[in-house]
């Protein structure tokens, strides 16, 4: 008789986990406007995809992250109103006047960059001396934040022009528009050894701080970033990560 109970008792209790519902991640929408490599490739690799894919097999705190893509306007202008419905990654407190990180939330780095400028072979152009003639055109992308280089445009008497992107920038360059471009060394590098151009485009690193790419968070999200911000932390000494990000550099 007690066996009998407890087969039932066993059943009962087998049936309960069957039929309760199962626990599902929470969901993160990450944004980001980068659409060049290494950072978004179209094979829907790079940077960020490859680090959202290992974050999503971390699930820390239970969270599953969505990375998308919002152009940058729309995606500042949904900041500042605060209706932004996620993260954004890759960004860097100074580019959104936030360097005492008191408007946002920001995890620790998890990539270091520079920037870097990048110009013909047959016409360098370099950091200290700029192209040895005024007027020289740099290429920048138009709506990016450029810390610390104000006073270095002014005394090489470099003319700005504005472009879509780095790569767009570049292929600027490479046809003769522009004297040369300022973008982020990793991208200049990646450009570079993808496209065999190393006979045909010289890379100087600029002087100063360097760059580095974080987490977002809105304040309002404060128990996403609780969850979110050890993972990123840890991210330096984990193994697997570190052999993903070596592919880009």
């Amino acid at each position: 008789m007690g066996s009998m109970k407890n087969l039932v008792v066993r059943v009962v209790v087998l049936c309960a986990l069957l039929l309760a519902p199962v626990a599902r991640a929470e969901v993160v929408n990450v944004y980001t406007s980068a659409n060049f490599a290494p950072l978004m490739l179209g094979d829907g690799h790079g940077i960020y995809p490859d680090l959202i894919t290992h974050l999503n097999r971390k699930s820390p705190g239970g969270l599953t992250f969505r990375l998308l893509f919002m152009p940058r306007k729309r995606l500042q202008v949904k900041l500042e109103e605060g209706s932004l419905d996620g993260l954004v990654i890759g960004l860097m407190p100074a580019w959104l006047d936030d360097p005492d990180q008191k408007k946002y939330l920001w995890t620790a780095p998890f990539a270091s960059d520079r920037f870097a400028l990048v110009s013909l072979a047959a016409h360098p152009v370099t950091p200290e001396h700029g192209a040895g003639r005024g007027g020289a055109t740099v290429g920048i992308t138009t709506g990016y934040v450029y810390p610390g280089l104000d006073e270095w445009f002014f005394r090489l008497h470099l003319q700005r022009s504005g472009g879509l992107s780095d790569e767009k920038n570049i292929e600027r360059l490479l046809l003769g528009r522009i004297d040369c471009v300022i973008v982020a060394e990793s991208m200049a590098r990646y450009f570079i050894r993808t496209r065999q151009l190393g006979a045909t485009l010289r890379v100087y690193p600029m002087p100063g701080p360097g760059t580095e790419r974080r987490f977002l968070v809105q304040r309002k999200q404060a128990g996403i970033y609780d969850r979110l911000a050890p993972a990123i932390k840890q991210l330096h000494a984990d193994p697997a990560w570190r052999r993903t990000a070596a592919a880009y550099e």
